[in-house]
């Protein structure tokens, strides 16, 4: 090939180059740096945006209350609410839990675990207690919230029922936050937690994320008793 015929094909391809590069907008589609239409793909982590706290709310019936309910209960089924919500583990984890409530207060329990979802409060466990047979000693056990049991009160002096028999009473992280009544501890694994000069995870202490939360919607802190029940919130002081 000739030294001028080279000069031509040289030119031409600069010119080809130089159009391409200065040409008009990409025929492609443009990048989707939302990650398409299956949605992000980052892990969730300290890092990276929290999902939306979700909460639905649904009637119940007797049969799936269980054993936590029964006939001669002061509430019937009708005036009870499941609430399936999100929070967070004692692993940073978000997970989905059930709580039973009193239908007058879904709207304040569903505030309320909002802002520990938001404030990333941890909760070990969250499930009915029909999941433990009615059986509130299990559940405490379990380091289970909790919310209606139909069952009487704990305390001494003549019988009388709790104000779980009515779902207007929470037990938050029982082991973390013991009821101190009689010389016992419940749970009896709730004894490490007995000294409350330090914050731990999980725990309600005056001021803090737990115990704001539910005094903001009104309720009331059972670890204010001259019997420190440090899990216990009631919307009516009992």
């Amino acid at each position: 090939m000739g030294r001028g015929v080279r000069g031509v094909l040289l030119v031409g391809l600069l010119t080809a180059l130089a159009v391409a590069g200065c040409g008009g907008p990409p025929t492609g589609p443009p990048s989707d740096p939302g990650g398409g239409a299956g949605g992000s793909t980052i892990p969730f982590g300290p890092t990276s945006t929290a999902p939306e706290f979700r909460h639905d709310v649904s009637t119940v019936t007797a049969a799936e209350l269980g054993e936590s309910w029964r006939p001669g209960c002061p509430v019937g089924p009708d005036q009870l609410r499941r609430i399936r919500l999100d929070y967070w583990d004692f692993d940073g984890r978000p997970q989905i839990g059930t709580i039973v409530v009193h239908r007058s207060v879904t709207a304040e329990v569903v505030e309320i675990f909002a802002t520990l979802y938001r404030e990333r409060f941890p909760i070990r466990r969250l499930q009915p207690v029909d999941t433990y047979a009615g059986d509130d000693d299990r559940s405490m056990a379990d380091d289970n919230t909790s919310g209606f049991n139909c069952r009487r009160a704990v305390s001494g002096g003549a019988a009388k029922w709790s104000v779980h028999a009515y779902g207007k009473a929470i037990d938050v992280n029982p082991v973390e936050n013991p009821y101190l009544v009689d010389g016992r501890v419940l749970p009896p694994a709730g004894a490490a937690y007995r000294d409350r000069s330090g914050h731990r995870p999980g725990t309600a202490v005056p001021g803090g994320v737990l115990v704001e939360a539910f005094a903001v919607a009104g309720w009331q802190w059972g670890g204010d008793w001259r019997s420190p029940d440090y899990q216990h919130f009631t919307r009516t002081g009992g």
